[in-house]
């Protein structure tokens, strides 16, 4: 039998209303991962968070140090529960996530956090590419308006777009009701 963890990704100040870096639909899917937080807690399966930071003080959110940096109140991991320290879209790259894993003796993740078109896709894929069964629960994801050639591109469809090619090939993509059910 599969070994799940909830992997919590970047759900941080900056990306809610007050921050530098605003997303839509941000607080309901920070609750529905709250959700999930709080069900794998009580079931006493792994949670682990992950929490970007740039390396320049010149970037544009998650300054290091700063308080959009942090994990938001909605998400706050337990001391026992570990904070991976990314610098990277992937939450593989170059951080400690993979052996936490291996540690766990984890084989199958489930994904959530922001962006849906960032951190969430790149971590689904390098998930999968190690090896791990991957599910992604898209409401409890969220991402902003895009621009590619002069066209804005709803965050909607940015999301929906990177859902439909998670659950092409990387992902099972459920909602926080389909997963809590099974």
């Amino acid at each position: 039998m599969a070994k799940q963890a909830l992997i919590v990704i970047d759900i941080q100040n900056d990306y809610f209303a007050n921050g530098k870096w605003p997303l839509v639909g941000v607080e309901a899917a920070a609750d529905n991962a709250a959700r999930l937080i709080q069900a794998f807690r009580q079931q006493g399966r792994p949670v682990v968070h992950v929490r970007h930071e740039f390396t320049s003080d010149s970037a544009p959110f998650f300054t290091p140090g700063s308080e959009g940096a942090q994990l938001h109140a909605k998400v706050l991991n337990r001391a026992e529960e570990p904070v991976v320290l990314k610098h990277f879209v992937n939450s593989f790259r170059d951080t400690n996530l993979q052996s936490i894993l291996e540690e766990l003796q984890v084989d199958e993740l489930v994904l959530v956090g922001n962006m849906s078109h960032m951190c969430v896709e790149g971590t689904a894929r390098a998930a999968a590419d190690l090896g791990y069964g991957v599910q992604v629960i898209n409401d409890a994801c969220a991402t902003l308006d895009l621009e590619f050639k002069g066209q804005r591109v709803p965050a909607a469809q940015v999301h929906n777009a990177v859902m439909a090619a998670l659950a092409f090939a990387y992902a099972q993509v459920l909602s926080t009701e389909e997963f809590l059910a099974a």
